[in-house]
């Protein structure tokens, strides 16, 4: 076992920390069965490569945008091809600038910074060597306490109520699995995309407006795109009605009816105090996994086929709140709103999730090769 766990400590250099109380999982599935969205993408596990598109073959991304549709023109700096979006075409409501740390540095911090110490308690370290300033060991188990991520307001989330579910680990029978090697398979399967809201695909510059929302580049058509490609459901921590309102501005009706399942806040099994007060929630994705719909739209479910760590990504600004499941989870730089943002993004994840469609296993390749963002990417240009 101690050789196991050097192995893995060596192969990562992310990790959740391991906290000794165990969480309960809520399961929000109804006991009465729920038909299938016929509009949803019904087909075999395996298929032809064509319902898989590059992001550079996508007409929806020829013209690169910054917030709410101003147009731009690369910047040439010495050294390096950057997308800068002109100051003078800045959506009128974006912000000026920054109001505190780049959190898409703090989320890059955080996942180099960590050590996989999941299995630590065999090993019994007391001072993991190279541990980073400010992390916390907890006695002969030599867990580590990661740092907070930076939050979108400078107050701290509070850590949930036993009564909401507490923190939840990574399972050993999930690091166990995460940890072997990566098969690429010979053809792509229609994966499950868990895709975030506010901070990911849009964002709210004035809570007084809570409907006045500027979406991230090509975001509508990132989300077209992830539908007629793959599986979808939506699962934002906001307030259902700010999720309903955020999802009428990004989708057409027709386009709703084809996410398995759109869920708010109230999703989330939170306690009626943390409900309302500012609270870190954690998406649990065996939530997900057991509820009707989505298990119904698994191509083999009739064969008893499910959602798991093999197929299932989560999209999403925070890395925290994939905790249970951190090897799946894509986390990109919080949208901000702000006319200096990287404007290719969406693209880029695009790609991504096109090569995770080809994997046997997604919890193995993102632990091997997590996403990660190229400063230099440029969309090609399209000629009519």
């Amino acid at each position: 076992m101690l050789g196991i766990a050097h192995r893995l400590v060596k192969n990562r250099n992310t990790v959740f920390s391991c906290a000794s109380r165990t969480p309960k999982f809520f399961d929000f599935s109804f006991n009465f069965p729920v038909p299938v969205n016929s509009a949803a993408p019904q087909t075999s596990p395996l298929q032809d490569a064509s319902f898989l598109l590059p992001a550079s073959a996508m007409t929806g991304y020829k013209e690169p945008v910054v917030p709410n549709g101003s147009s731009f023109k690369p910047m040439n700096i010495p050294g390096l091809t950057l997308a800068q979006p002109r100051q003078s075409n800045a959506p009128k409501n974006a912000p000026k600038g920054p109001k505190k740390k780049s959190k898409a540095a703090a989320d890059a911090k955080y996942v180099q910074k960590i050590y996989l110490i999941y299995f630590g308690l065999e090993i019994g370290l007391n001072s993991p060597e190279g541990a980073p300033r400010g992390f916390k060991t907890h006695g002969p188990k030599a867990m580590i306490q990661a740092p907070p991520a930076q939050r979108r307001s400078s107050s701290p989330h509070k850590i949930p109520s036993k009564a909401s579910g507490g923190v939840p680990d990574p399972t050993p029978q999930y690091m166990a699995q995460a940890n072997l090697s990566p098969e690429r398979l010979p053809q792509p399967r229609r994966i499950l995309i868990i895709m975030d809201l506010n901070g990911t695909l849009l964002y709210r510059p004035n809570k007084r407006r809570p409907f006045d929302f500027v979406e991230r580049p090509h975001a509508k058509t990132f989300m077209k795109y992830c539908l007629d490609a793959f599986h979808v459901a939506i699962w934002s921590s906001a307030r259902p009605e700010n999720v309903n309102k955020m999802v009428e501005q990004l989708l057409t009706p027709e386009q709703r009816e084809r996410v398995l399942v759109v869920w708010g806040r109230d999703s989330f099994g939170l306690s009626e105090g943390d409900y309302n007060a500012k609270v870190q929630v954690y998406k649990r994705l065996t939530t997900v996994w057991t509820n009707p719909r989505v298990r119904a739209a698994h191509s083999q479910a009739h064969k008893g086929g499910l959602w798991n760590q093999t197929n299932t990504i989560l999209v999403d600004d925070s890395l925290e709140k994939g905790r249970s499941e951190p090897f799946n989870t894509l986390t990109l730089p919080e949208f901000s709103g702000l006319s200096t943002e990287m404007p290719n993004v969406l693209p880029q994840v695009h790609d991504y999730l096109n090569e995770l469609a080809y994997q046997a296993d997604i919890s193995r390749f993102v632990r091997q090769s997590p996403f990660k963002l190229d400063p230099a990417y440029v969309l090609p240009e399209h000629t009519a």
